[in-house]
C-alpha cells in the first residue's frame, strides 16, 4: 500500500499526535513508513512544509532536513514531469466536473485558464496525479487529507476528497490512517 499525505495532515500529526507520543514510538514508525517508501511525501507538499507554521512540520519531524534521509528515503517525491495516465481526460475532467460551477461563471476565460494552469501545478493536484498513476501500476493507494468534500470555501476547483471521490481514490483523513496503522505500540493514542 502506498499512501500520499497532504501539508495539513503532517501539521496535524506534529501539533495534535507527536506531544502526546513521548517515547517517539509514533515518530519512529512514521519515519520508518516514510523511508521504506509506504507514505509519500511529494514536492509540492515538502516546499509547503519549509513556510507552513514556520517550518513547524520540518522541525518537528527533524529527519525529514536529514540530506542521507532524504536520499535514501527517495523523499520527496518528484513531480514536475508527473502527467496524468489519460491527460487529455483529465484535462477535460479539470475543467467540467472538478469545477465549481458558480465560481466559474463569475471569472472570464481568460481568468479561468490561468487559475487552471495554476490549479495543474498545485500540491493537491499533484497528489492526486500521482495516485491515478499507482493505481494504474495495480498499486493500493491512499490519499490522506484534512480536508472535507462538502465546504468549498469560494475556491473555483473542487476540494480533494470530492475530486478523489469522482476518480474514485480513496481518500481518507490522518485519524483513520493511524487507526489502520493502530498496534500495541501506539494504541494509547486511540484509548476513549
Amino acid at each position: 500500500m502506498k499512501v500520499i499525505i497532504d501539508t495539513n495532515s503532517l501539521l496535524s500529526l506534529v501539533r495534535y499526535y507527536l506531544p502526546f507520543d513521548k517515547e517517539n514510538i509514533l515518530l519512529n514508525f512514521i519515519k520508518e513508513k516514510i523511508e521504506i517508501g509506504e507514505i509519500i511525501i511529494i514536492d509540492k507538499v515538502y516546499e509547503q512544509c519549509t513556510y507552513n507554521s514556520k517550518g513547524l512540520i520540518l522541525k518537528q519531524l527533524s529527519f525529514l532536513t536529514d540530506k542521507s534521509f532524504l536520499k535514501k528515503s527517495k523523499t520527496p517525491y518528484k513531480t514536475d514531469s508527473l502527467l496524468a495516465p489519460s491527460p487529455a481526460k483529465f484535462l477535460r475532467m479539470v475543467e467540467n466536473q472538478f469545477v465549481v460551477p458558480v465560481q466559474r461563471k463569475k471569472i472570464t476565460e481568460v481568468e479561468f485558464e490561468v487559475r487552471k494552469n495554476q490549479h495543474l501545478e498545485d500540491a493537491d493536484t499533484k497528489q492526486i496525479i500521482l495516485c491515478l498513476n499507482l493505481t494504474k501500476d495495480e498499486e493500493d493507494v491512499l490519499l490522506v487529507t484534512e480536508e472535507t468534500a462538502e465546504s468549498n470555501d469560494n475556491k473555483l476547483f473542487k476540494k480533494i476528497p470530492a475530486i478523489c471521490s469522482e476518480l474514485n481514490i480513496s481518500c481518507i483523513t490522518l485519524p483513520e490512517l493511524l487507526k489502520m496503522y493502530e498496534t500495541e505500540d501506539f494504541s494509547i493514542l486511540f484509548k476513549k
